[in-house]
């Protein structure tokens, strides 16, 4: 279900958007919602500017793809022994825990 997700850092657009984000957290949700969101991103170029400038996201909202981001033997061995092996996620007590 999250096989072949975006690395942190990489630069995409999302439908209906004018401005680019860069990825910063896959897996993640919100304090105001109970929703998994594929991606949290943050506006290109500047980065961090509050946390009320950053913006979730899925998948299938990614209209193109700019810069994939950097990917060690680290972040391969988090890819795959992580991310490719979740099932179906949920929220329990605020939590992203699985089904």
């Amino acid at each position: 279900m999250y096989k072949n997700m975006l690395p942190i850092g990489s630069v995409v657009r999302t439908e209906g958007a004018v401005r680019k984000l860069m990825v910063i957290g896959r897996i993640v949700t919100t304090e105001e919602e109970d929703a998994i969101y594929d991606y949290v991103g943050v506006p290109y170029p500047e980065g961090v500017s509050g946390s009320d400038r950053m913006f979730f996201f899925n998948r299938d909202q990614i209209e193109e793809l700019y810069f994939v981001g950097f990917q060690d033997p680290e972040a391969l061995e988090f890819q795959a022994e992580v991310l490719d092996t979740l099932g179906e996620l949920t929220i329990r007590n605020h939590a992203i825990v699985e089904k």
